[in-house]
């Protein structure tokens, strides 16, 4: 009774598009999920894990550490599938306010992500295809250096069209957004069949050896401070939570489900995301760690690159210009997951509720779209330096809001047993409580100080003024809509 009141409640509200299938949901949290790193910080993961292979084993038992939390949003999802569910997920289960507070950090992890994909877009145009004679235009007008790194026009502008392209797509709706994310992942699964090709040709599979061993001269003056195999693994698992980011975008849209959609299907469809991610790493850092000796390919700078632009030009442009690409997931999946939550947030009068309005035509959220379109239009004349605290904190409110979601499918089996539940968790209970345990575990390292993967003092105060700023927003709008009530 309780899923069918929320899901009138939503209906309620009216006018959104039921256009999306399994395969596009499961597009939008594969495109979130792949970006660019698989191209441009391969190395990194080698040089940090002391070779391919302890990089391969941290992102499998990332994957499978995460596997559990998208099964909790599988199952709270197909139970009650509106969008930016994990606000009514947790006000269901611990009331307003955590439901408020989960929802803002969710868009603290979700919404920064939009403007970064557009500096990566700008500077993969500034870095590497201005290096080409015919494109040396790129860099030919400089605007301005903030914090260090220098801002182009023709990059700024280029990136700008491409972020251009996103809200217009998103303001079309659910449907046409998801076109991109379907295109994009064909774009990112070529140049994961190009990687294995070139390594199948080129390489050798005794390019990866030994399994662990150190680096001192990589690109940069970067150096593997792990002094084991253990080490080397343990190195690398803890930054795997912010590469797997982006299944939590798949529950959001949930309200855009096209008629008759498999609910006990869909259920899996956060967990496949995941596992498919993964597969595509490991065969991506297998692939690139084998086409030459994995210690010399990790001293040029975006090795994955470089050591293409060595072999053949042909391949290196076909890379370049997927990884130029690459960004528009996770753009597009992102605006699209913050609108719902904003939208969600609207609907619960946690925000102003004309977020809570739709499109007649399209059906997406008018406002929040708005909101989305301008943060991300700001991005490409941000540089590159200015986001970059923010990667650590976006990946802080993301892994918060993912515990909560496992905590909340937790008191649902006791407060609302009878609530129909097309899928549960693979493990009952035990299942539910290692996704919690994961999300602890993550949260730990990235808040206890000694912890590799802690924040720094910026990000402290770049969280702590969000959270300020929430209370605040809480506050305003608690105060309002207890006013109406009483009134």
């Amino acid at each position: 009774m309780a899923n069918a009141d929320t899901a009138a409640a939503a209906a309620g509200q009216g006018g959104m598009k039921k256009s999306l299938t399994l395969f596009d949901f499961f597009t939008i949290g594969f495109g979130a999920i792949i970006g660019t790193g698989w191209v441009l910080l391969v190395g990194d993961w080698m040089i940090l894990g002391g070779g391919p292979l302890p990089a391969m084993i941290a992102f499998a038992i990332g994957a499978i550490f995460l596997v559990p939390i998208g099964m909790c949003f599988g199952e709270l999802t197909a139970a009650i599938p509106i969008s930016g569910g994990i606000i009514e997920y947790v006000n269901r289960t611990f009331g307003r306010k955590m439901g408020f507070f989960t929802g803002w950090m969710l868009l603290l992890g979700n919404a920064p992500l939009c403007p970064w994909e557009a500096i990566a877009i700008s500077t993969l145009l500034t870095d590497r295809f201005a290096e080409f004679p015919a494109l040396a235009w790129l860099r030919s007008v400089k605007l301005y250096t903030i914090l260090g790194a220098d801002v182009y026009l023709w990059p700024t502008v280029i990136a700008l069209c491409f972020a251009i392209l996103v809200i217009y797509l998103n303001f079309r709706g659910a449907g046409a957004a998801a076109k991109l994310s379907s295109f994009l992942a064909k774009a990112l699964l070529t140049g994961m069949v190009l990687a294995m090709v070139i390594s199948f040709i080129t390489g050798s599979p005794s390019n990866a050896l030994p399994v662990f061993s150190q680096v001192a001269d990589a690109a940069g003056g970067s150096a593997t401070e792990a002094t084991s195999l253990f080490g080397g693994i343990v190195a690398v698992l803890v930054m795997t939570p912010f590469f797997y980011a982006g299944f939590d975008t798949i529950p959001q849209q949930a309200e855009e489900a096209s008629e008759g959609l498999d609910w006990k299907k869909f259920g899996l469809i956060p967990a496949i995301a995941l596992l498919a991610s993964g597969v595509f790493y490991l065969i991506c850092i297998y692939s690139f760690g084998t086409i030459i000796d994995w210690h010399e390919f990790v001293k040029s700078s975006v090795p994955a690159l470089a050591v293409l632009e060595r072999i053949n030009l042909f391949f290196y442009i076909a890379m370049l210009i997927i990884a130029t690409l690459g960004p528009l997931g996770p753009m597009n999946s992102f605006f699209g997951a913050s609108t719902r939550l904003m939208l969600a947030m609207g609907r619960k009068e946690m925000l102003p509720a004309s977020f809570a309005e739709l499109d007649p035509v399209s059906g997406a959220p008018k406002k929040a779209n708005i909101v989305m379109a301008v943060l991300t239009l700001v991005g490409p004349f941000l540089g590159r330096n200015m986001l970059v605290p923010l990667t650590n904190v976006a990946s802080l409110g993301f892994i918060f809001a993912c515990t909560m979601a496992g905590f909340a499918c937790l008191k649902l089996r006791k407060t609302e047993p009878e609530l129909p539940r097309p899928y549960e968790v693979n493990g009952g209970k035990l299942g539910i409580l290692c996704a919690i345990l994961a999300g602890l575990i993550i949260i730990g390292l990235m808040v206890v100080p000694v912890s590799p993967a802690a924040l720094n003092s910026v990000e402290w105060a770049i969280t702590a003024g969000w959270i300020v700023i929430g209370f605040l927003v809480l506050m305003v709008f608690g105060s309002k809509r207890s006013s109406a009530q009483g009134a």
